[in-house]
């Protein structure tokens, strides 16, 4: 399975910002348009677009929902979103406006069978695990779950999930390299394909990600958002760097 680049959106208020830490008081607020933005990406050769409703991972609604539907409309490539997806209507509502797949975060901690349920339906879904260290956060990162992601792990092992999306918090948005540690246990603890997320913040950090192995399997992919945002990196580097050396 080849390693993709997923350049991120995250939208709050219908517009495009970063967290840093996944906190909502360290906002950093951008002058680009999300469809534009997302056509830019695609323009530039991402592969697929990872959207995030921030207000929605804190209410459980879909407050961006127009947003995102905009964005799948205006794009030719699939479109990876989560944030407030709390049951199957919330999911059904992405799949209609055009979302690929859905990421199932806060619920699927809370509920599991519902992310199996939605595979079992034949819709494509990943189920994303935040972690502050091994600990699962949800509610938009903001209230700890009191489950640790190595206890939740095997509850998806053969749920149909497309991918486990794992995020450390700590790292998120600081731009000093990924959780490539934290990233190896939990590649050897699940079979399901793993998307990183989370401290990237220059090419070598994703060519450490794209170098990652364990027992023979890698990484599927790399979520970028700050450093894609903040013009450290382009995606068209970021893309070839998640293509591996020639």
């Amino acid at each position: 399975m080849s390693f993709e680049l997923y350049p991120a959106i995250d939208l709050r208020d219908g517009k495009c910002v970063r967290l840093l830490q996944g906190d909502y008081d360290r906002q950093t607020t951008y002058d680009a348009d999300p469809v534009e933005l997302a056509l830019e990406f695609e323009a530039a050769g991402a592969p697929w677009i990872h959207v995030v409703d921030l207000d929605g991972a804190r209410s459980g609604s879909a407050e961006n929902l127009p947003v995102i539907a905009a964005i799948a409309a205006a794009v030719g490539v699939p479109v990876q979103s989560g944030g407030g997806i709390r049951d199957a209507g919330a999911a059904m509502e992405r799949y209609d406006v055009g979302v690929t797949r859905c990421v199932v975060g806060t619920a699927a901690v809370e509920n599991p069978d519902l992310v199996e349920a939605l595979a079992s339906e034949g819709h494509r879904v990943a189920v994303g695990l935040d972690v502050k260290g091994d600990e699962i956060a949800v509610q938009g990162w903001e209230q700890a779950s009191g489950y640790s992601i190595f206890e939740m792990l095997p509850r998806f092992e053969n749920a149909g999930v497309e991918a486990m999306i794992v995020t450390q918090i700590n790292n998120d948005g600081m731009g000093g390299g990924a959780d490539i540690n934290g990233l190896a246990r939990v590649l050897s603890a699940t079979s399901v394909p793993v998307l990183a997320s989370g401290g990237v913040g220059a090419l070598s950090d994703i060519a450490d990600l794209v170098g990652l192995e364990v027992e023979g399997r890698g990484l599927v992919g790399v979520i970028v958002g700050k450093a894609i945002h903040d013009g450290v990196i382009s995606v068209v580097e970021a893309v070839a760097a998640a293509r591996g050396p020639a």
